[in-house]
C-alpha cells in the first residue's frame, strides 16, 4: 500500500522538524523518514542533557528540550513519522512525483523530498564477526525495541558504554544476562555501573572481560558465541547477542540519487535550497554551499527559503501569499492561537 503525500522530509533532526511547521504554514503536508527511534537526531540521541547556547532567544537550552519544543510547534500540522526505517529506494514518475521506500517495506509517493539527514544516517557500530548479518533481526539486535522478547531467556550483552550498562541492568530483571567487555573500566555512568556490579556480587547477573572472536548456531534456534579472554578461547552459548558498540554517521543510500556531492556533502543553491536533482532539497549540517556554516539556526533559515519553493512544486496552479505569523488570523487558527 503506498502513502500519498506532499513532501517526504528525510530526518527528524531539529532542522527536519522545523521544516515540517514551515512547509505546514503553507498547507504543505509532510511524512518524515528516520532510522532512529524517536525524532531529535544528534541533538536527542548524542546530547540531550547538554546545553545548546546559540538557539536565538534561549540563553541555554538542551538538546531533548529543543526537541520538544520542536514537536510541541509542528503538532497542528499532524506529520506522519516513519521511525526506525530508512530510505532505500527512490524513483522518479512519469508525473514528476516521486515513489520512495524504506528498508521496512513502507512505500510513499510525494511531490518533494527535502533531505535534513544531518551528518548522515546513524546505524550500530557492529563486531567484526563473519556471518554475523545471518543472526541479526532473529538472533542479533543493536536496540531494544521490545524487551518482553528477552523475558526468561540468556542473553549475552557485549560493550562498556551507557546503552550496554543501562541494558545490562534493565534486562537482569526478566532475562539471564551476560556482559562483556574488554577490560574492567567503563565508560559508562558512574551509577549505573556501580548498579551492574552490585547485581554481579548478588549473582543476578554475569560479567566477563574478552573481545567477541566468532558466532554460529547454537542447539534450539540458540546461538554459539566465541570470545577471547587473554590468550584463551572460551564459548557461550545463549539466546540473544546485543552488541552495543555505539553509533556511526553514514551517508548511506543517498549517495546513488544522482545528486551533485562534495566531500560527502550534497551542494545547493542558496536562492532555492535545492539539490542538483529538481524537487530534491537539502537543508542542515547534510549540505554545503559557499560561506556554509554548521549551526542548527542556519538550519532553521534554510528550511524557511526551501518551503517556499516546495510551495510551487505542490500547488503550481496556486499563487503563495507571504503571511506574518503575527498579524495573518488565517495563521493563528492553524496554530491554534485564539
Amino acid at each position: 500500500m503506498t502513502d500519498h503525500t506532499d513532501v517526504v522530509i528525510v530526518g527528524a533532526g531539529p532542522v527536519g522538524l522545523f521544516a515540517i511547521f514551515e512547509l505546514g504554514l503553507l498547507n504543505i503536508k509532510c511524512h518524515v523518514i528516520d532510522n532512529l527511534d524517536k525524532p531529535g537526531g544528534q541533538c536527542a540521541e548524542l546530547y540531550p542533557e547538554k546545553p545548546i547556547f546559540d538557539i536565538p532567544s534561549r540563553t541555554s537550552i538542551t538538546g531533548q528540550e529543543l526537541t520538544d519544543n520542536l514537536m510541541r510547534q509542528v503538532k497542528p500540522f499532524h506529520p506522519v513519522f516513519h521511525l526506525n526505517q530508512q530510505v532505500e529506494k527512490v524513483e522518479k514518475l512519469n508525473n514528476s512525483e516521486w515513489v520512495i521506500s524504506t528498508n521496512q517495506g513502507k512505500v510513499i509517493q510525494a511531490k518533494c523530498i527535502v533531505i535534513a539527514a544531518g551528518a548522515g544516517s546513524f546505524v550500530p557500530r557492529k563486531p567484526p564477526l563473519e556471518g554475523i548479518e545471518n543472526f541479526e533481526g532473529k538472533n542479533v539486535f543493536y536496540s531494544v525495541k521490545d524487551k518482553s522478547i528477552f523475558k526468561n531467556k540468556t542473553v549475552l550483552i557485549a560493550g562498556g558504554g551507557d546503552s550496554a550498562l543501562d541494558w545490562t541492568n534493565e534486562l537482569s530483571k526478566i532475562a539471564k544476562v551476560n556482559l562483556i567487555h574488554r577490560r574492567k573500566e567503563f565508560r559508562a555512568a558512574p551509577d549505573s555501573v556501580s548498579k551492574m556490579l552490585e547485581l554481579e556480587k548478588n549473582d543476578i547477573l554475569s560479567f566477563f572481560t574478552g573481545q567477541l572472536k566468532g558466532i554460529s548456531a547454537g542447539s534450539n534456534k540458540s546461538l554459539k558465541v566465541q570470545y577471547q579472554d587473554n590468550d584463551n578461547l572460551h564459548y557461550i552459548e545463549v539466546d540473544y547477542l546485543l552488541p552495543f558498540y555505539g553509533l556511526k554517521m553514514e551517508l548511506g543510500p543517498i549517495v546513488n540519487w544522482g545528486l551533485n556531492l562534495h566531500e560527502n556533502k550534497i551542494y545547493v543553491d542558496t536562492e532555492k535550497f535545492e539539490t542538483s536533482v529538481s524537487s530534491i532539497f537539502a537543508i542542515g549540517d547534510i549540505n554545503t554551499y559557499p560561506g556554509k556554516l554548521k549551526l542548527i539556526l542556519s538550519g532553521f533559515h534554510e528550511a524557511a527559503l526551501m518551503a517556499q519553493v516546495c510551495f510551487k512544486y505542490c500547488f503550481p496552479d496556486k499563487k503563495n501569499v507571504f503571511r506574518y505569523t503575527t498579524v495573518s488570523k488565517d495563521l493563528h487558527k492553524k496554530l491554534g492561537f485564539k
